[in-house]
């Protein structure tokens, strides 16, 4: 039953956000007086929490879309595997736990964290009302840069500003691509998506707008952070299978959709972060 939950919440996608909110933790040491282990874990904790709520709140929320998708009919709330109540006593206690840990961390963690959870939840309705929902996803995903930083610092910085806005761009340009198979079924089920309203070369354009802005902000976070020549080889991979993704994807063959929206992206995420932990730390 419990693979049954991990697969729920697509617990392998926690390495898009993750090790940002690594880069935002590790930024927040810098700027505090000590390291504690007990932090870094509540942080990991919260993250691990709000993906979760998020996740099999999407699930119950999509329950009767994702039965009429062929794409997403296997999934575990369609087919009956998790029942539409268990998915949503799921999300409601990831959510109670998600303000717990994060109040444990701080008070300014503990007050942010039921406006976190309103923007996450509320992502699972914005593909009814508007093709930004792409974006929308991505701010949900930026929060763990800044929130991560203040589980430590408890203030606000710019820096982890800048790297919220490379998750926000990063974010929406991978979802736009990823959203390309579903653009005649989002048409027909009036749902807004970028594919469905502008069309699929048009969404292809777009994403990579969305790229080339991640990638800028990349850049500008290294500037502000006077970084070393670690963060920078970083940046480079990072940068480097952004532009790998628009490579292998075309308008007319979508068969290595799946590598460029998880592995690429999960790669991409992973060596970025570990490259500027270790320009931080001087390694």
């Amino acid at each position: 039953m419990l693979r049954h939950y991990f697969s729920l919440v697509k617990f392998s996608h926690t390495l898009f956000a993750m090790p940002f909110a690594c880069i935002g933790f590790a930024y927040g040491v810098k700027a505090s007086p000590q390291f504690e282990w007990w932090r870094l874990g509540c942080m990991l904790l919260c993250m691990v929490f709000a993906r979760n709520a998020a996740m099999s709140f999407n699930r119950y929320a999509d329950r009767f879309i994702d039965a009429r998708n062929p794409r997403t009919a296997g999934r575990e709330v369609p087919q009956g595997v998790i029942a539409p109540k268990r998915a949503l006593a799921f999300s409601i206690a990831n959510a109670a736990l998600f303000v717990a840990a994060a109040a444990y961390l701080n008070p300014l963690c503990g007050f942010l964290a039921p406006v976190a959870l309103l923007l996450i939840l509320g992502y699972s309705y914005t593909k009814r009302f508007t093709w930004l929902c792409h974006a929308w996803l991505g701010l949900c995903l930026a929060v763990a840069p800044v929130g991560a930083y203040l589980a430590v610092a408890g203030t606000f910085a710019a820096l982890p500003c800048w790297f919220a806005l490379t998750v926000l761009c990063w974010t929406a340009g991978f979802d736009i691509l990823y959203s390309l198979p579903d653009e005649e079924f989002d048409k027909k089920e009036r749902l807004y998506s970028i594919p469905a309203a502008f069309g699929r070369r048009k969404a292809m354009r777009l994403s990579a707008l969305w790229h080339l802005a991640a990638g800028a902000c990349v850049v500008i976070a290294g500037v502000a952070a006077h970084s070393h020549w670690k963060y920078w080889v970083g940046a480079a991979i990072f940068i480097v299978l952004l532009v790998y993704q628009h490579v292998i994807i075309k308008p007319t063959d979508l068969r290595r959709l799946n590598a460029a929206f998880f592995t690429t992206n999960g790669i991409a995420s992973v060596a970025f972060a570990v490259w500027v932990i270790f320009d931080m730390l001087n390694c």
